[in-house]
């Protein structure tokens, strides 16, 4: 009988062991490599919708900096307890200007397909400080992005990811540029 408590007892600890092995692992995954997201909103709409869940890689930007026509999430600059996902437009060292509806980098005009409709206003002629991204939504005339100033440059140290996929629901799966 004694056998048989101590083979009970050492498979208990075992999968003790196991869970909290899994658990650690699943922490560590969740706060330093990929993090799950659902968009909220239309402001990236035709790329993504209401409703879509994201794998987000964590990890990336520690190796390497964003780049334009990454879609990434940051943390909302005027309150980072709000997370917006937008596209990289500008990166820094790069200028940015809105005129006519029609948006220039570094003073060329870009070829925007993946923008619902031509972007309303304009915005001054300004260059992307260091360590900054100038990000916007591909809903242009539905979307808080660096065009205003509550958001503004985006400051690296409030990039948490860039979205990699879409998982959910199924019917949209699909890989992120």
């Amino acid at each position: 009988m004694s056998n048989c408590n101590s083979t009970l007892g050492a498979e208990i600890k075992d999968w003790v062991i196991s869970i909290l092995i899994a658990v650690v692992l699943a922490f560590f995954i969740r706060y330093f490599i990929v993090e799950l997201y659902m968009v909220e909103g239309p402001s990236m709409q035709p790329t993504l919708r209401t409703g879509e869940r994201l794998v987000v890689n964590k990890f990336i930007y520690r190796f390497k900096a964003p780049e334009r026509g990454d879609v990434l999430v940051f943390r909302f600059p005027k309150d980072p307890s709000r997370d917006f996902i937008k596209r990289v437009i500008a990166v820094p060292g790069d200028t940015i200007e809105i005129k006519d509806g029609r948006v220039f980098v570094n003073g060329e005009l870009q070829n925007e397909k993946y923008i619902l409709e031509q972007t309303r206003g304009s915005y001054p002629l300004s260059t992307v400080p260091s360590d900054h991204i100038f990000a916007m939504g591909d809903n242009r005339n539905n979307s808080e992005d660096s065009r205003f100033a509550d958001v503004g440059f985006v400051p690296y140290d409030l990039i948490k990811g860039k979205a990699i996929v879409v998982f959910w629901p199924l019917d949209h799966m699909k890989a992120l540029p």
